[in-house]
């Protein structure tokens, strides 16, 4: 039996430390900015894009990764004597993960695998896998058991501002305008019933880290049905008492074995903008 690796996008937002308690292996996405081109969370941060667009008005652009990259960052693997397990962002968000298929097909050695998410909505099934290729499962049997597990990771996000998504057309002037009026924080909700396409969610009102304890509270309290082995709380820039009350609300809504903080990556901050803050997690 051949030995499994598992591989995944950069978007899965799963973290240096986690990808080497794992051994993920991470193909990190290009961004695009003043002209320039860096790899995200390697020569650019989101932090960098912050101030870009805060300095100087622009706006970066993802360009997600082409077939030729994809069959680069397997060709080695596999000449190490890997067979591939590869998740990548789900397809209805990005054409990459088709680019990723192109480039398997081509290699042989590959098995893809759509997420259907982002973030670490994928991220927690990247470290599923993990935990049964170290198992020694084969490839075939690793992807089937995330995809019969990919409509049991919950993805959401609550946002501070929408003066990113205006920046980038993915809302209106008046929408904008309005939810910083009424000092409005739209929750974001990936539906994994819908091949992980976004809809707006509920609308919390009032200061930021309150409108975060009303968010976990609604989207852990009560719930039996937890995957109660790890829960990510994943950030675009978080002021560490945003972090803290969450950490805290989550802590007393449930009893998670593991608490896991990560900070996202750039293609994702650069929609949501600073401040945005996510409670991700499986259920059973």
């Amino acid at each position: 039996m051949n030995k499994v690796i598992i591989s995944a996008d950069s978007t899965c937002d799963i973290g240096p430390e986690l990808q080497k308690r794992y051994g993920v292996r991470l193909l990190n996405w290009r961004i695009l900015l003043d002209g320039k081109e860096y790899l995200d969370n390697v020569s650019v941060t989101p932090d960098d894009l912050y101030r870009a667009w805060r300095e100087r008005g622009v706006l970066p652009k993802s360009t997600g990764a082409t077939s030729e990259e994809y069959k680069a960052h397997f060709q080695p693997l596999i000449d190490e004597g890997y067979e591939i397990v590869h998740i990548g962002l789900g397809s209805s968000l990005s054409c990459s993960y088709q680019n990723a298929v192109q480039a398997a097909r081509e290699t042989g050695h590959v098995v893809t695998i759509d997420s259907q998410n982002l973030s670490t909505g994928f991220g927690l099934l990247v470290l599923e896998a993990a935990e049964l290729a170290q198992q020694g499962l084969s490839a075939q049997e690793i992807a089937g058991q995330i995809e019969a597990l990919r409509p049991r990771s919950h993805a959401s996000f609550l946002l501070d501002t929408l003066e990113f998504m205006k920046a980038g057309g993915r809302c209106s002037s008046l929408a904008a305008f309005g939810a910083s009026l009424l000092q409005l924080k739209p929750g974001i909700e990936v539906d994994a019933s819908d091949a992980g396409r976004m809809h707006v969610g509920k609308k919390y009102r009032g200061k930021m880290e309150q409108c975060l304890v009303q968010y976990v509270r609604n989207k852990l309290e009560g719930r039996t049905d937890l995957d109660l082995r790890r829960v990510f709380i994943t950030h675009s820039g978080s002021p560490e008492s945003d972090i803290a009350a969450v950490r805290r609300e989550v802590e007393r809504c449930a009893n998670f074995k593991e608490i896991l903080v990560t900070r996202a990556n750039c293609t994702i901050s650069a929609h949501c903008g600073p401040r945005t803050l996510g409670v991700l997690f499986l259920t059973k």
